[in-house]
């Protein structure tokens, strides 16, 4: 005879729908509140977007794309084979915020008014112009659901008990003036999501809270500190630990209301899911503690990598393979602050074959995992070798859905949804801009790379000896050994010139010359 005890764990293995989680008070395996949009109607021919974004995660980390990783990583490589490996696909920037500007508007970070800066927590000033267009804004007018969970990183504004703006977002007595009991204004759903659930910055950053469209979750009651030390505000129940399981369930929540059955199967949807790992803290759950060689970086790459088949098994069993468009990349290359050696003297090579790190102007900084998997669509075991940047989201999406982007919206954003149909004689990018923080610019034409030294207005300050530029030939050198600046000066010359008409005419696209929001000054070479 069956007690009640048994019947409940029967039916709790065989449906494994119920799970027990620390963050349970969030409500992250529920459905999330999500307004009604009577107004939209499902079009078959318009695919479901998702787009994961993992944080601070090297080329190398990742397996299919290096065989000698230590980082063995099935989902991803899964992914990877199901559809479109993109083999020279480029961050706008080797640091993140600048990065996340690109991937939401189309458009290079040096033309904005923070250029390459970096929000150095979550208290820091919107980062998007006012009347931009960002991406989720263009699909929610094509009758999109809109919703991102994860690490916001392009700043909010926060109320104040005064009323006055906040001032310095780096001094701890601006951080007493906020009033958490109000409307966060510039959050992500002023920028075009229906909703939010997520973390203001990096998840070593302050505060430490969750927000939820344009409120904290839970006040911060408390003082934290984290790893590296940065004490402040802090959620008495927020830990670190929780946020990859919380966003990673959200979202799994959100994709099965749109799921055969769901109550919104007939709204097609875009979910734009900014991970905050691997980026530190290194906090894995039980799980993931101790199941690779080399410490946890790799255990907490490998909970990256289940979150990210979770999300896919969602999307499957939910009956929405066939109509939904996958796109998994990184904001920047591996952390240097995570000293690249100790990894490399165990044999696990983090940017793989190239040269540099997060923060530097070479390949290791920006060149990114980029698979895409459509299925029906995008035959499997596909690779692409063209150039592609982040930047170049917003137009594909724009193609996508036909929308008919405006002069002043996605100025060098260029369109790869081609490449996924097959079409190779259509136009393709032959040409693309890269940012470092270390006022480093570089532009590649073809398999050639320039780099040359810039006044960016940010740290550090102007040089007042610039490094010698370099050139290199991607094709024959790809880890960027031969700097032949010296042999092909009318070469350097040339990709000069382009570099400085492509930043002054504020686009590199076709269309109307479009005003920078600021000055970018290149050092002649």
């Amino acid at each position: 005879m069956f007690n009640i005890r048994t019947i409940l764990l029967v039916v709790f293995f065989l449906t494994g729908f119920v799970t027990f989680l620390p963050f349970d008070f969030l409500g992250a395996a529920e459905d999330n509140n999500l307004p009604e949009r009577p107004d939209r109607a499902h079009k078959p021919n318009r695919p479901n977007i998702v787009f994961i974004f993992a944080d601070d995660m090297g080329y190398g980390d990742v397996s299919l794309l290096n065989a000698n990783s230590k980082i063995k990583t099935p989902h991803l490589d899964s992914l990877g084979r199901q559809g479109m490996i993109f083999t020279d696909a480029h961050a706008a920037c080797s640091v993140c915020g600048p990065s996340r500007y690109a991937v939401m508007t189309g458009r290079y970070p040096m033309r904005n008014h923070k250029k390459s800066a970096n929000n150095n927590n979550g208290f820091g000033l919107p980062v998007l112009e006012s009347g931009r267009l960002t991406v989720a804004q263009m699909l929610r007018e094509k009758g999109y659901d809109t919703a991102a969970f994860g690490k916001w990183h392009l700043g909010m504004t926060w109320a104040t008990q005064d009323g006055k703006p906040l001032g310095d977002p780096a001094l701890e007595t601006e951080w007493q003036r906020i009033d958490y009991t109000k409307s966060i204004a510039d959050s992500p759903i002023s920028r075009g999501f229906d909703y939010y659930f997520g973390i203001p910055a990096s998840l070593d950053m302050v505060p430490y809270v969750f927000i939820e469209n344009d409120h904290v979750v839970e006040i911060p009651s408390t003082i934290k500190q984290n790893d590296p030390p940065r004490p402040g505000p802090a959620g008495e129940r927020f830990e670190p630990i929780d946020v990859l399981p919380a966003l990673t369930e959200k979202s799994i929540a959100y994709i099965r209301e749109h799921g055969i059955g769901g109550k919104r199967y007939e709204i097609p949807f875009f979910v734009y899911l900014p991970l905050n790992a691997p980026h530190t803290p290194l906090v894995p759950t039980h799980d993931w503690q101790g199941k690779t060689s080399i410490g946890a970086y790799g255990d907490y790459s490998l909970q990256v990598d289940d979150s990210v088949g979770r999300i896919l098994d969602a999307i499957d069993r939910n009956g929405l393979k066939e109509n939904t468009l996958v796109i998994f990349t990184v904001d920047n290359g591996f952390a240097t602050y995570l000293k690249p050696h100790h990894y490399e003297e165990k044999g696990h090579f983090p940017s793989y074959i190239y040269r540099g790190y997060k923060g530097d102007i070479y390949e290791g900084g920006h060149r990114m995992p980029f698979f895409v998997r459509w299925s029906g669509t995008v035959p499997p075991d596909s690779v692409s070798n063209h150039l592609i940047g982040l930047v170049d989201f917003m137009a594909t999406c724009a193609g996508l859905v036909d929308f008919q982007l405006p002069d002043n919206a996605a100025e060098d954003s260029i369109s790869f949804l081609p490449i996924l149909l097959g079409k190779e004689s259509a136009t393709k990018r032959t040409e693309l801009i890269h940012l470092s923080p270390k006022n480093r610019v570089s532009i590649r034409e073809g398999t050639l790379k320039l780099v040359v030294s810039a006044n960016t207005g940010q740290k550090p300050p102007q040089w007042k000896n610039p490094p010698p530029c370099e050139l290199y030939d991607m094709a024959n050198d790809p880890s960027e050994k031969s700097n032949l600046a010296e042999e092909k000066p009318e070469t350097v010359a040339a990709m000069f010139a382009r570099l400085k008409t492509i930043l002054e005419n504020g686009r590199s696209t076709p269309g109307t010359p479009q005003k920078n929001d600021s000055d970018l000054i290149l050092y002649q070479p």
